[in-house]
């Protein structure tokens, strides 16, 4: 490995890109542009979820299919940064678009036209973004640095948050003036806010993270062996078969963390009574402490290594989401939350590190390009057990309930994965 890889500048212009691309998170699919578009956009708040729901849905199928074939294709190529400016911009250009979205019924099929195509475009930029950790972390510092990747990733989407909702939706002059608030402008703003956010915390990734160096092969070969060897990694699954249990064991844990996030606000209205206000506030500060558990975990996962990292957080989330699911004091809740939001970030952090001391050398994008489809080829579980459950029972907790579920499944399948030595 290169001093250059190894520099601090380096290693901080990698997570400077993960501060910026999370703030279209939390801004644009969760607090505000969705809530904008359900709530204005659409002709009712419950064909608006629905519709929002189903784009998701059509993105992770998008995502699913393409992102083991880029990965492949990448891995013979080299090179992974023109595949992530690629992606960035088209994602930042569907930001943008978004604006054009007025609140009137009509510009319901450009809102999730341009909404679906950034989820692909960012998880997909994503792909290649993961593939450049094991390049880059200095040795013994896996963990770490994936660590710092994700906790950067969380302040980044709470810088933005806050700055579009007291700097846009919240202002008496939005921007310092510079946009109305008429046919909520400055709602609308909050997306080419997030792609101008993306655009300035991505540039130094680009100008200061080494990449690997281009294989010469054109990209018509490039596609054509790489698919051939993704064909044959999936003909020979038992030879990667502590990798294909790794898989399926985070496709679980990671759905249940996804499911978690998209309910955990209605969970909070609906069963302890929490206005709009007090869920935002609440989103922040889960995530101010995910970010620091993420950041505390990342010297823990080059301790005792990922896989017993992983163990320990999702032990971590059953006590806690368990706990949440007992109580009925708002106070209670809150406090639980905030312990539950300790193991979410490393939980991830420690999968992505995981991953790459997994992946075999030469096809480290292919195995990220997997870690994609699976998470999202099972990410339809979640919402539909919680959906199931609900109705059956007439109740949120019982919903919620199969949360743990999954959780369970993924810290059994995990007991079955090896770790190799550093």
């Amino acid at each position: 490995m290169t001093e250059r890889a190894m520099s601090p500048r380096a290693i901080g212009a990698w997570c400077s890109y993960d501060w910026g691309m999370t703030a279209g998170h939390a801004v644009i699919d969760t607090f505000i542009f969705s809530v904008y578009f359900s709530r204005s956009v659409a002709a009712s708040v419950t064909e608006g979820t629905a519709a929002w729901g189903n784009a998701l849905a059509a993105a992770g199928f998008v995502i699913a299919v393409l992102s083991p074939v880029l990965g492949a294709i990448a891995d013979r190529t080299g090179r992974r940064k023109p595949w992530i400016a690629a992606f960035t911009l088209i994602a930042i250009g569907a930001m943008i678009v978004l604006y054009g979205v007025t609140p009137e019924p009509a510009s319901v099929p450009l809102a999730l036209a341009a909404f679906t195509v950034m989820v692909v475009a960012r998880e997909l930029a994503l792909v290649f973004y993961n593939a450049m950790l094991p390049t880059l972390a200095p040795p013994g510092h896996l963990g770490r640095l994936s660590g710092w990747g994700y906790a950067a990733g969380y302040a980044g989407g709470l810088a933005c948050l806050v700055l579009a909702l007291y700097g846009l939706v919240k202002a008496d002059a939005p921007l310092f003036g510079l946009i109305g608030t008429g046919a909520e402008q400055n709602v609308r703003a909050v997306a080419p806010l997030s792609g101008l956010w993306l655009a300035v915390f991505a540039l130094p990734l680009f100008f200061w993270t080494p990449d690997q160096p281009a294989s010469g092969q054109s990209l018509g070969r490039a596609a054509r062996e790489g698919l051939a060897t993704l064909g044959q990694t999936l003909r020979d699954v038992q030879k990667y078969r502590t990798i294909a249990w790794f898989l399926v064991a985070s496709a679980f844990y990671r759905d249940g963390l996804a499911t978690l996030t998209a309910f955990g606000g209605l969970y909070a209205a609906g069963s302890f009574g929490m206005s709009f206000s007090e869920i935002l506030i609440f989103a922040m500060m889960l995530n101010v402490t995910a970010g620091l558990g993420a950041t505390g975990f990342a010297w823990i996962d080059d301790w005792i290594g990922a896989r017993a990292t992983i163990l320990v957080t999702l032990v971590g989330l059953l006590i806690f989401a368990g706990g949440i699911l007992l109580v009925h004091e708002k106070s209670w809740f809150w406090g639980l939350s905030l312990g539950l939001g300790v193991f979410i970030g490393p939980s991830q952090a420690a999968g992505r590190s995981m991953l790459a001391r997994l992946a075999p050398q030469g096809m480290v994008t292919e195995m990220f390009g997997l870690y994609g489809f699976t998470g999202k080829a099972a990410a339809f579980l979640g919402p539909l057990a919680l959906g199931w459950a609900t109705l059956a029972f007439e109740s949120q907790r019982a919903g919620m309930a199969t949360i743990l579920v999954f959780f369970l499944i993924g810290l059994v399948m995990m007991l079955n994965v090896r770790e190799p030595r550093s």
